[in-house]
């Protein structure tokens, strides 16, 4: 341990990431959203309704507190790669 630095600080400086990175994901969320809300009037109905099926799924699955978010994510790949896919791929 540095000569200066006290048992607890380790903590404190852990806990003031960890209230920094919440902040910035907060922010991130919002940028998100204003995003999306700009976006939403120009998509067609087809993409619309691919980006509510997948963004339903996330979210759902989000809820279930005790899900590990590892496993979300493995199951969202699964689930929802057709539709990336879909995007993908030229018309």
């Amino acid at each position: 341990m540095p000569p200066n630095r006290s048992p607890g600080s380790a903590d404190a400086d852990a806990a003031l990431l960890a209230q920094g990175l919440n902040s910035d994901i907060a922010m991130v969320h919002q940028r998100f959203l204003v995003a999306m809300e700009t976006r939403l009037p120009d998509m067609n109905i087809e993409m619309k309704e691919r980006y509510f099926a997948v963004l339903s799924t996330l979210v759902a699955k989000l809820e279930i507190e005790e899900k590990p978010l590892r496993d979300v994510l493995r199951e969202m790949m699964a689930e929802s790669a057709h539709l990336v896919f879909r995007e993908l791929t030229p018309s």
